[in-house]
Parts: structure tokens; C-alpha cells; sequence
């Protein structure tokens, strides 16, 4: 059990330097790897969690949607734009007959899920 745990600080520690390097990087997303920062602290360490909460980065690119499920446009965008740059690489190379049909569902689901169930926040 306990090396579970600290696995999880690892991956936990792992994308959080990923997510601030996607501060940076335009093509590297900074929330999903702070997303999944927080979800990996939460499992492996009360400390490690408590204490990324507390950062600016967590209130800067998260905090309004791990509390009211909102982002703001701009970061709906960069999300959902990164990720279709990234399926667009398996939709043109795969060959499996079902394959670009499935990565079609997919973007379709993640558009519609991120503009009805993500709340966004207007930046005045």
C-alpha cells in the first residue's frame, strides 16, 4: 500500500513540472497536468495535496473548476484544441477501419461535454 502511495506523489510531482512547463510551452497543456497533479497528491499524500492547493498555480488554473466546475474560454479552448492536435496524428495514421469514426466520437463527446456540463466563466 505504501508504495502505491508514494507512486502516486511521483506521478503526482512528474505532472506538476509537466504543467508548469506547459506554462511556457504552448503545445504542453497546463491544466489537465495540474488536474491530474491534484488527483495524484489526493491519492498519495494529505500533505502534498494540501500543500499544492494552497499554491497560486492551483488558483490561477484551477481552483473555479474543482469548485464550480467552471473554466474560462480561453481555457476551454486551449484544452480542447491541444487534445485534437494530439488525436490528429492516430486519425491520419491508424488504419483499423473503425478507428477514424471512434476518434470522430471522441472529439464530438469532448466538445459536447465541455460546452454543457463546464460551466464558462466570463473574464471581464
Amino acid at each position: 500500500m505504501m508504495i502505491i502511495k508514494v507512486l502516486y506523489v511521483f506521478l503526482g510531482t512528474l505532472t506538476f513540472g509537466l504543467g508548469i512547463l506547459g506554462i511556457v510551452l504552448p503545445l504542453l497543456p497546463t491544466t489537465p497536468m495540474l488536474l491530474l497533479t491534484t488527483y495524484f497528491y489526493a491519492k498519495g499524500s494529505t500533505r502534498f495535496h494540501q500543500w499544492f492547493i494552497a499554491t497560486r498555480l492551483y488558483k490561477r488554473f484551477l481552483q473555479d473548476f474543482a469548485e464550480n466546475r467552471a473554466m474560462t474560454l480561453k481555457q476551454k479552448l486551449r484544452l480542447l484544441l491541444f487534445v485534437d492536435f494530439m488525436l490528429l496524428f492516430p486519425f491520419f495514421t491508424l488504419t483499423f477501419w473503425w478507428a477514424k469514426p471512434l476518434i470522430i466520437i471522441l472529439v464530438i463527446g469532448k466538445y459536447t461535454y465541455f460546452f454543457t456540463a463546464v460551466k464558462t466563466i466570463r473574464v471581464v
